[in-house]
């Protein structure tokens, strides 16, 4: 009777789960089309690839790194839930990445980690906090109209003449569009200097419409306000000014002699946009914070329960006989925990190898290969392209074999709390 209630179970499972095992077990040992025998021709070819190689590569990074981590974070938010007010929205919060998928999950990365800060929220959060502490300059991409007048220092602009006290220096720059010139920008003006002050102006040496004369102050032209100037003499900078809404500075007080005018650098650094996270190098770090964004709260639920299931009478004994919090939890809590903790972490390692759908959306197709895994490899290999039905067969019974240890131990655990 019992097998006649267990036969549907028992059908469906040899029909999606040992069949599936056996018939790939037995297809790695054929070409790609399934005509000719091949034996372990395609074990060799699997282990001699690059691809597979990285792709193995990457699954020990993962493995390594990521359930750990996710098993940390989770215990630690496992422990805050206790102690916040709103532990049932904090919980909420964190739980609910479980329940958007994969490819959503990854849709929603692929946008987060954008180059540009203006579309990718990684940077944008970072170009914010860095402009608070070191902002562009207000004329990156300017150069100077006169390159034989001002030539190149770096990011800054020298003059190649020298300047007396009673000259008036005219420093023309181009490359700015309109929108980058100042709000407050008045029509530039020539200023006089007297016979102690270095006085001079820093413009847009371009007339819309066309027309004007290069290296004159023309009537509609703008002067560039806020520029730093820097006057140079035989010892270093010996005075510095800044230049006014109408792009004239003056400096008086000069001993006499002849100085150099130098644009600071700090007028054309440009804007620090952000971290390339898809390159090479960062590609698989990202993708595993983003599943790290989906499991930790799966973590957190799973300890959390365990945590409740602790006698509190135990905890509070700890309390009374001293123990300070860090000790009850290091000594008590933890040890009492280690088998909830292994569990999830076995768990989120069986998950791990198989990691495909993150793999396969956030890395462009320009890292995918740096960021391959086994699962992508043999979906790449079998059906994204490659139609070598053989050898995507062989890395599914390599993917398998690297699964049934973590299954293995888990069943053991099962049955030894049973």
């Amino acid at each position: 009777m019992a097998l006649a209630f267990l036969a549907p179970a028992l059908v469906l499972l040899g029909a999606l789960v040992v069949y599936p095992i056996f018939f790939s077990a037995v297809r790695s040992l054929f070409d790609r089309g399934g005509d000719s025998f091949v034996g372990l021709a395609n074990y060799g070819d699997m282990l001699s690839s690059p691809r597979t190689r990285t792709a193995i590569r990457n699954n020990v990074i993962w493995v390594v790194v990521a359930p750990t981590i996710a098993t940390g974070l989770g215990l630690v938010y496992a422990v805050l839930a206790e102690r916040v007010r709103w532990q049932t929205a904090f919980k909420v919060a964190v739980f609910m990445p479980m329940a958007i998928s994969g490819l959503a999950t990854g849709v929603i990365f692929r946008l987060v980690y954008e180059d540009d800060p203006d579309r990718g929220l990684a940077n944008a959060v970072l170009t914010t906090v860095a402009d608070v502490f070191s902002s562009a300059g207000g004329y990156a991409g300017a150069r100077p109209s006169q390159p034989d007048l001002l030539g190149a220092e770096g990011e800054a602009y020298v003059s190649t003449a020298t300047f007396a006290p009673g000259d008036t220096a005219r420093l023309g720059l181009l490359a700015l569009r309109p929108s980058e010139v100042p709000d407050d920008a008045e029509l530039a003006t020539v200023p006089a200097a007297g016979d102690d002050t270095l006085a001079g102006v820093v413009w847009l040496d371009f007339t819309r419409g066309g027309g004007g004369e290069a290296g004159a102050v023309d009537a509609s032209e703008q002067g560039l306000p806020g520029v730093v100037v820097e006057i140079l003499g035989a010892t270093g900078v010996v005075a510095t000014a800044t230049t006014a809404d109408d792009g004239t500075f003056a400096v008086d007080g000069l001993d006499p002699g002849a100085y150099r005018l130098r644009l600071a650098e700090s007028n054309f650094r440009p804007p620090w946009d952000g971290v390339r996270w898809l390159s090479p190098t960062l590609v698989t770090p990202a993708v595993i914070a983003a599943w790290l964004w989906i499991w930790v709260g799966f973590a957190m639920i799973v300890i959390g329960a365990g945590l409740s299931a602790i006698p509190r009478d135990v905890l509070e004994a700890a309390r009374v006989d001293g123990a300070g919090e860090w000790q009850v939890f290091r000594q008590v809590t933890a040890p009492l925990l280690l088998p909830v903790l292994l569990v999830v972490l076995v768990t989120l390692v069986i998950n791990v190898l198989k990691i495909f759908d993150l793999v396969l959306v956030i890395p462009p197709g320009s890292v995918q290969d740096d960021a391959n895994v086994i699962a992508l490899e043999m979906w790449r290999v079998s059906f994204g392209g490659g139609r070598n039905q053989g050898l995507g067969s062989a890395l599914s019974v390599l993917l398998f074999l690297l699964v049934l240890p973590a299954m293995a131990f888990n069943i053991k655990r099962f049955r030894s709390e049973r």
